[in-house]
């Protein structure tokens, strides 16, 4: 819906306190979920008060599932589909929206932690797309789990809370950087140099590795963690502390991850809030999409696709043709971030095609790197019908492309997800910043999103 007012002045009190209120609840989110497993952690219990139901106790159980039911599945606990049965046959195909909830990090490596120079550091290896040398200088805190060889899992979150300790990669002194600085902002900080510092303290009474022995022994004494069993964890280091609002005004959210819970969690929250509906719903989070969507618990894998069998298969209605009619019929919504005009860097912008903070959700008919690589283009009838769907619902949106054409780009699920023969475009809130460890959104896109996911899933 275009309005010749800024949004801001298009909302009366109601619709303000609901924008707040979801901006101070995702807020939350992004605080506390700073990691794929976190995440679907915090989706199972908000979808279990839902009166959503695990889909393997059904399939225990040898329960059917009906009509008004609502399940969800769990891959690995790094990805999680949730569905609410609808009326029409489910071979009409479902609505499903999409979203990833990976963001790029430093992962630890399998033998991290050493010493050099009476210093104790982690080593790392950096996950997605970054720009390494914004990484330096900046609180980090570990988040993941270590698997214990008795099958214990330990979760750990150190550098959230203010009694913590925090961590950081260093960098060179000014004063020394005249040849570091000569260097191409690819090369300006090397990935082997991303490396944690964690210890200073030496161990009393050791003679080799003092420092990063006492690592060791805290690590140990508070967290039950030998060396060996790094061999068996995922820890991941990001940027330490909350997200804030940002501006004079409050009008904006700076956070870690924006890119793509901002996606991931208007979604959930629009399924959550979603009744009976005709059209089967789907709100599918899944793992892996900032390096390539690869992996058992990313959107190439099958898990998608065996809990949609599980599902039909449990309503009494599978088989191979009748799952491939269903997806062949589904609409879907893959919601994805996109880059927003920044006036700073305006050369890499085609304005009149471009998304901008504060202007609603946004919908990228096509995405790709220059001539469209990679790229899922969705049909006009698709992107007809769902103006239709936004107009009537009182959605503020807009459409864009991620740049100028021989500048880059990028893309999403929607490719995988469109091979079913389904009807699928890019769609998101824009980003300031993106894939920085600190980006920023504006509430009225991440308000206006929600909104767009709730009327597709009762509408299209």
């Amino acid at each position: 819906m275009e309005d010749s007012k800024n949004i801001w002045l298009t909302y009366d009190a109601e619709e303000k306190k609901e924008l707040d209120d979801l901006a101070e609840r995702y807020e939350d989110f992004l605080s506390q979920c700073k990691t794929e497993r976190e995440s679907v952690k915090r989706a199972v219990a908000d979808a279990e008060k839902a009166g959503y139901k695990n889909l393997i106790d059904i399939i225990k159980s040898d329960s059917s599932i009906k009509t008004g039911d609502k399940v969800y599945a769990v891959m690995m606990g790094k990805a999680i589909a949730l569905f609410n049965i609808g009326s029409e046959p489910i071979e009409n195909g479902l609505t499903i929206l999409g979203a990833h909830i990976d963001s790029c990090r430093l992962d630890l490596k399998q033998n991290p932690l050493y010493e050099e120079g009476e210093l104790a550091y982690l080593d790392t290896h950096y996950y997605g797309g970054i720009k390494k040398y914004q990484w330096v200088t900046m609180p980090l805190a570990i988040h993941g789990v270590v698997a214990l060889k008795d099958g214990t899992v330990k979760d750990i979150v150190i550098g959230e809370d203010e009694s913590d300790p925090v961590f950081c990669v260093t960098d060179l002194l000014i004063h020394l950087s005249q040849e570091q600085m000569k260097k191409t902002g690819a090369k300006v900080i090397e990935g082997e140099k991303l490396d944690v510092l964690v210890g200073s303290y030496p161990l009393e009474g050791t003679e080799k590795d003092a420092v990063k022995s006492n690592v060791l022994r805290l690590l140990k004494d508070k967290y039950g963690i030998e060396e060996p069993d790094f061999i068996s964890a995922e820890l991941v280091l990001v940027p330490a502390g909350r997200a804030r609002d940002m501006g004079f005004d409050r009008s904006m959210i700076l956070s870690y991850g924006h890119d793509d819970r901002v996606c991931a969690y208007t979604s959930l929250e629009a399924m959550l809030e979603t009744g009976k509906v005709k059209r089967t719903a789907c709100c599918l989070l899944v793992d892996k999409e900032e390096i390539g969507s690869v992996g058992a618990t990313g959107m190439r894998s099958r898990f998608f696709e065996n809990a949609l069998a599980e599902v039909m298969n449990a309503m009494g209605e599978y088989s191979d043709l009748a799952m491939r009619r269903t997806l062949m019929h589904s609409k879907m919504l893959s919601s994805d971030v996109s880059s927003a005009y920044d006036s700073l860097y305006a050369d890499a912008y085609d304005k009149k095609n471009v998304a901008y903070i504060g202007k609603g959700m946004v919908f990228n008919k096509f995405t790709g790197a220059r001539g469209k690589s990679g790229s899922n283009d969705a049909n006009a009838e698709y992107l007809g019908e769902l103006r239709q769907i936004m107009d009537e619902s009182g959605v503020h949106y807009q459409t864009a492309e991620l740049g100028k054409v021989d500048l880059g780009g990028g893309g999403t699920i929607a490719y995988i997800m469109s091979l079913y023969g389904m009807q699928v475009i890019d769609s998101g809130v824009p980003v300031l910043s993106m894939h920085a460890p600190w980006e920023t959104v504006s509430k009225i896109d991440v308000y206006e999103a929600k909104k767009a996911y709730k009327a597709f899933l009762e509408k299209a």
